[in-house]
């Protein structure tokens, strides 16, 4: 379950998936371009719609072997949001802290998400 914005409770993982990258364009944004943020806000952005589109490719998956690739990719692209999520907010003095918090929030949680699909896939 995620609250995005005010909204209400997103229990469909490809909404929430696709939330999480929106968000984050909008969030972004707002944050003056420098040379020291440029390519971590670029990495962010890719990294969070990477998210969505794997886990998008994982449900149209043709076989178990693929939709467990596909999931792991998502995973590993939620981690890495969370990784430029976190050096974005210790390192630009224009981040609204709450917002990246709760991003970060939220990619720890879609990564979970993620980790469990997988657990329960492998069986």
């Amino acid at each position: 379950m995620s609250e995005i914005s005010n909204q209400k409770p997103v229990y469909d993982l490809e909404e929430r998936t696709y939330l999480f990258a929106k968000n984050f364009r909008l969030i972004l944004k707002k944050i003056p371009r420098t040379v020291y943020n440029e390519d971590d806000i670029k990495q962010l952005i890719r990294s969070s719609g990477s998210v969505g589109a794997n886990y998008i490719e994982a449900n149209e998956s043709l076989s178990k072997k693929d939709f467990i690739h596909r999931t792991r990719i998502a995973r590993k692209e939620a981690k890495e949001s969370a990784y430029w999520i976190r050096l974005l907010s210790e390192s630009d003095e224009h981040i609204n802290q709450k917002e990246f918090a709760n991003a970060y929030k939220e990619a720890n949680e879609l990564k979970r998400i993620l980790s469990a699909i997988l657990t329960k896939s492998a069986v």
